[in-house]
């Protein structure tokens, strides 16, 4: 008697079993399961991994599917909308029209065209061209190569970004992805097709600049509007010509980065990193005196993870080198109990801005205030006897997420404020086509910082990630450009040292977690890095306030 070649394999998705047959790929699977989705499934989790849906099913498993309404089906969208703008580049303009993916754009990409000059006409002729190459539904092919093939491929088509960035990955395979005629390389996933792309925006910035837009997990049926935020965009720029100006070599790739780790050079790199970010606060400090006698409050204020606390405590280091002195005031001291409030804690609602207000009146003032300090181990507001008064010119300097909130300075007079948004505005690609996304290093940040002071684990960090997210989105964004100056503390070699912290933390999220994919993520995302040691990180490093060993009180 012959046995079939065919035998049924079990599948277990949402808790229920199904028999299908062996060989079976993700994309018929999902066909089955199509009507629980609004949207078009983009990727799957089987077990432990994150699959492609060309992916063929050999034996019983656990299956997943995203769609662009979760974090990793959003992320498959973004990348893939980008190869069809790298594929209508090519398409219209040739190989020799070069675009790179920069950095993140609200819930988008910023393109620099390099060397080429674009108009808003042929901003417009690419979105067309997109939306031509999504009618065609190409398949987005993907390929297992060698590494070493892979990087002789990109050197013979002269791009060197890649070549030079698969030199420093340890993998013997690597995956491409070929859409119509054009290969390239992603360490995310991609969609199964062009069709299932069909929501994008492209917006003129200038004459070299341009940004793409998609839906937002939020609001994925809304696509999202570009809205250009002058401040922080020409801060990138800043950055990025420093980072490309400051050393032997431009240090604006992971390989570059990887040079340096690899011949042991970090500590020049170091030191160049922290005079740039010494530098922003040193012209922050001049301004503030410049007004003295009518500047008394700055409002410090930037996304979770941005390095408010040490910012703030040397900002009033660099004010009183002008003779004038600074008071730290920490908004989350200002965080209700847990037994007076059960709300999310990275709303504005957190905190008690009435007892704040009533402080900061009282202080400009001359009265002495008794200061709150948060105990964040047990949840609780507490009054430790310490106490604040300020002399006439004295400056107090208010530090949180909230702080560019206008209910945080209600009471205060316009004149006698001065603003400060604060992120780590990440310059850093790991080549041309895959850009590092500025939450990317907020979120390896506050995993470290979590897990060392506050004694959360890696998936109690990444579960909450979205919430905190979403309030910024809501709370911190729409105030970027309503500052007097904005500061980047991204620092050009923190990831190689992040990485040794956090690796770690990242393997230790289970297999079955929820957010168990955003952590494959970002542990592919890296890969492309090496690490760093932290030995010459100076102790008063806006990077120690999240690795340890700060000499300020965090």
């Amino acid at each position: 008697m012959i046995e079939s070649e065919n035998k049924l394999i079990q599948v277990n998705y949402n808790d229920e079993t199904i028999d299908v047959m062996e060989g079976t790929s993700l994309l018929e699977l999902s066909k089955k399961f199509k009507k629980d989705f609004t949207y078009d499934i983009l990727v799957a989790k089987v077990d432990n991994d994150i699959c492609d849906l060309d992916t063929i099913l050999n034996k019983s498993c656990k299956v997943d599917f995203f769609d662009r309404t979760s974090s990793v089906g959003n992320s498959v969208y973004l990348a893939s909308a980008g190869f069809m703008l790298f594929l209508a580049v090519k398409q219209l303009y040739g190989t020799k029209a070069r675009i790179v993916a920069k950095h993140s754009a609200n819930w988008g990409i910023c393109f620099n065209t390099l060397n080429e000059t674009i108009t808003p006409e042929i901003v417009s002729k690419l979105e067309d061209e997109m939306h031509e190459i999504e009618k065609q539904d190409y398949k987005f092919i993907k390929l297992s190569v060698s590494r070493t093939d892979a990087i002789r491929y990109f050197k013979k088509n002269k791009q060197d970004d890649k070549a030079n960035s698969l030199k420093y990955i340890s993998n013997t395979y690597v995956n491409l992805y070929r859409v119509n005629d054009l290969y390239d390389y992603f360490y995310a996933k991609l969609a199964y097709s062009t069709k299932s792309i069909d929501t994008f925006r492209l917006t003129y910035i200038d004459e070299h600049n341009l940004a793409l837009t998609t839906p937002d997990i939020f609001n994925p049926n809304v696509l999202t509007e570009y809205h250009h935020y002058k401040k922080v965009f020409e801060e990138f720029k800043r950055f990025d010509k420093f980072c490309s100006d400051c050393y032997d070599v431009d240090v604006v790739y992971a390989a570059h980065m990887n040079k340096i780790v690899s011949m042991s050079k970090t500590k020049e790199l170091i030191n160049l990193s922290e005079t740039y970010y010494d530098d922003e606060l040193a012209r922050a400090g001049y301004e503030i005196c410049q007004k003295a006698g009518q500047c008394r409050v700055v409002f410090l204020a930037g996304p979770s993870s941005s390095g408010k606390t040490t910012t703030s405590n040397k900002l009033k280091n660099y004010i009183k080198i002008h003779g004038i002195n600074a008071y730290n005031i920490s908004l989350d001291d200002y965080f209700y109990s847990k037994d007076e409030y059960t709300g999310d804690y990275d709303a504005v609602e957190a905190l008690d801005l009435d007892l704040f207000n009533k402080n900061i009146k009282d202080l400009l003032s001359g009265k002495t205030v008794d200061m709150p300090t948060y105990n964040f181990i047990k949840g609780k507001r507490e009054f430790n006897g310490e106490t604040l008064k300020l002399k006439e010119n004295d400056i107090v300097i208010v530090e949180g997420i909230h702080a560019l909130n206008e209910k945080a300075s209600a009471n205060i007079e316009k004149d006698k404020i001065y603003k400060i948004f604060l992120a780590p505005l990440a310059h850093l690609n790991i080549d041309d086509h895959n850009y590092i996304h500025t939450s990317d290093i907020r979120k390896l940040r506050r995993i470290v910082r979590d897990n060392k002071t506050r004694g959360h684990d890696a998936t109690d960090t990444l579960t909450m990630w979205n919430k905190v997210f979403l309030n910024e989105k809501k709370y911190i964004y729409p105030h970027q450009d309503e500052v007097d100056i904005v500061i980047n503390s991204f620092l050009m070699y923190e990831i190689g040292v992040l990485k040794t912290y956090v690796e770690p933390l990242l393997f230790n999220i289970p297999e079955d977690s929820p957010v168990y994919p955003e952590a494959l993520r970002l542990i592919n995302f890296l890969r492309n890095i090496l690490p760093m040691p932290s030995d010459d990180v100076p102790n008063d490093s806006v990077l120690r306030e999240f690795i340890g060993g700060s000499c300020y009180k965090v």
